[in-house]
């Protein structure tokens, strides 16, 4: 189904000449070809578009190490950038570092560094979608663009060749949506059906999992609106609400309030049967972002994870940005086991909820981290799930532990202790005990 969608879709590829690196930094980047210009999707309803263009090898080195990239050049607008190649094994084990040019004003920014090391995220070993894959970087944010120039450049005295078949992807999000208003009543939402035979990947031996049957990813009464409805109109959560240690619903943008295009995805789901852990990530996608910008940055990760990466959707369950505002991520519903593409080796029976921007030597807003702990409470909340406990989950295969290894962890846990990543950033990882603390007392718990 992915590739009848992608095929669909408008990626443009420049062919262009092998140019040196880096371009003098005053030179004018020359008109682009016909071969390197943005060609919109076909479909009506995929907002946004994507431009894939090749990077070619420096004429300063022939050496299969040699560094890649592209010279300055005007390209169609986009918003957010990032590199792929063929073999999603295949680490780039180097640097990777772009310049743009913003729209209107022509200015050039500095070079900025591109986070290399993505392989960690994505579905686990084995699945069918994890085999559609390819390589990838994160993606960053760079805001209106209509310039760019990159350069790759391998680790010193590492004598593995770059990765095969890098492209530079070039994102546009597509217009930004228009401020939603919260009805004042809402009409009750109806949940997907239950699938006969929901999956469980628990233990790595097991057969591939079964996509559950097809639903619209959002029902009709939430398509009309842009955040879902307060526990006190909420059927399921008012039921959910009589049982202990289960922390009030926050309130959630739905796909439809950040204009997800539903047309992009792969249709149909796949399920866990329960929710033992949550995985926190930053995005990795940089902190120039405004709040308002926010659903233009996820669907440009959306786009990027499945147009550029190969994933059947945006590989977190939930996005919070730096305000505080808590996002539904992959599609599925949001009271549901959805098996997301976020924690390589766990993605079965935990969620993953991603904080927009990078953390690594940035404190996290304090609106984030109580954003984390309010979901986490109700969510986990949902799954008996004890926010400052502890659970064993079986290791899918994720380079730090071996397939079918059972590992503990924190019932709130970061990407890191799933891998060898600085993700979700020592300083988001460095509040991830307030995160809980938090989360258990909205649960009411001593």
């Amino acid at each position: 189904m992915r590739g009848l969608l992608v095929s669909s879709i408008g990626v443009a590829v420049s062919a262009a000449l092998v140019l040196p690196l880096p371009a003098p930094s005053g030179a004018a980047p020359p008109p682009p070809p016909p071969s390197a210009a943005k060609v919109p999707d076909k479909a009506p309803d995929i907002a946004g578009s994507t431009q894939s263009l090749p990077l070619a090898p420096s004429t300063r080195s022939l050496a299969p190490t040699a560094e890649r990239g592209l010279l300055q050049r005007r390209v169609a607008p986009f918003s957010m950038v990032g590199v792929v190649w063929d073999d999603p094994a295949a680490e780039l084990r180097g640097t990777v570092q772009v310049r743009t040019r913003a729209a209107g004003t022509g200015a050039w920014s500095g070079w900025q560094d591109v986070e290399t090391h993505n392989h960690e995220h994505g579905a686990d070993p084995g699945t069918a979608e994890n085999r559609a894959a390819r390589g990838s970087t994160a993606p960053l944010w760079v805001g209106a663009s209509d310039g760019v120039e990159v350069r790759v450049r391998p680790a010193t005295g590492e004598p593995a060749a770059l990765p095969a078949g890098m492209r530079l992807e070039l994102v546009d999000p597509g217009e930004a949506p228009e401020a939603a208003e919260e009805p004042e009543e809402p009409d009750e939402p109806e949940e997907p059906e239950e699938p006969e035979e929901a999956e469980e990947a628990e233990e790595p031996d097991g057969p591939e999992e079964a996509e559950a049957p097809e639903h619209p990813v959002q029902p009709t009464a939430l398509t009309r609106r842009a955040v879902y409805p307060t526990p006190q109109i909420h059927l399921p959560v008012l039921e959910a609400a009589a049982k202990p240690y289960i922390g009030p619903r926050p309130k959630i943008v739905s796909r439809a309030g950040w204009r997800a295009s539903e047309a992009l995805r792969e249709r149909g789901f796949v399920y866990s049967k329960t929710i033992k852990a949550a995985f926190v990530h930053h995005s990795a996608t940089g902190n120039s972002y405004t709040c308002n910008q926010s659903p233009s940055v996820l669907r440009s990760i959306y786009r990027y994870h499945v147009v550029s990466s190969g994933w059947r959707d945006i590989g977190y369950n939930f996005a919070v940005d730096k305000c505080g505002n808590i996002y539904e991520g992959r599609a599925g519903g949001v009271t549901r086991a959805v098996r997301g593409a976020h924690t390589l080796g766990f993605n079965a029976n935990t969620m993953g909820i991603a904080v927009l921007g990078s953390y690594s030597r940035v404190n996290p807003p304090a609106a984030a981290v109580t954003a984390v702990a309010r979901l986490t409470a109700w969510k986990l909340g949902l799954f008996k799930g004890n926010p400052k406990g502890k659970v064993t989950l079986t290791s899918g295969g994720s380079g730090k532990h071996p397939r079918g290894r059972k590992v503990s962890f924190n019932v709130i846990s970061g990407h890191r202790d799933g891998f060898y990543t600085d993700c979700p950033g020592t300083r988001l990882y460095g509040r991830l005990g307030t995160a809980r603390n938090a989360s258990a007392g909205y649960q009411g718990r001593v």
